[in-house]
């Protein structure tokens, strides 16, 4: 089996979307779901791109995405990648396409210069927590994640 990894394309926004919305299911946040096609394009694709997206084809079919953006290392001084979100189609899993994802993303990382791939994974995943930790990842569990947003966001950012 033949697996290629290829940055998308405006032309990809659909399929992006599509595996995006079963990312959502698969980690139970469906609910939370509310990217568009159109915003995928916007903030994907338009003028200042927030994320990079890279797809995982076997033989023309559209196995899995990753989705990564640019960070940084005050104590490496040097660039880095978030990895936002990994997916790969139930019917390619444990065919190498996970690990093809990441190789490549590690590989993009040393191109740029960086230091260091990060990303997050829910606690109940164990199959993803394994699969990691088989490439040699390590949880960082002395780090808690903290997010704002909704209405915390907007009373954050008005406060005078």
């Amino acid at each position: 089996m033949s697996i290629e990894i290829v940055p998308a394309t405006p032309a990809d926004v659909p399929v992006i979307t599509a595996l995006i919305r079963a990312l959502a299911e698969y980690e139970r946040l469906a609910h939370e779901c509310v990217a568009t096609e159109a915003a995928v394009r916007a903030t994907l694709f338009g003028p200042r791109p927030a994320a990079e997206v890279v797809l995982a084809r076997v033989e023309g079919e559209t196995a899995g995405f990753a989705l990564f953006f640019p960070n940084y290392s005050t104590f490496l001084a040097r660039p880095g990648l978030w990895l936002e979100d990994l997916f790969v189609q139930p019917t390619y899993r444990g065919r190498g396409v996970g690990r093809a994802l990441l190789r490549w993303l590690a590989a993009e990382v040393t191109r740029r210069g960086g230091g260091r791939l990060e990303w997050s994974v829910l606690d109940w995943n164990e199959p993803a927590i394994r699969f990691y930790e088989s490439l040699g990842a390590r949880g960082m569990t002395e780090w808690t994640t903290y997010r704002v947003t909704g209405e915390a966001l907007a009373a954050l950012a008005s406060e005078p």
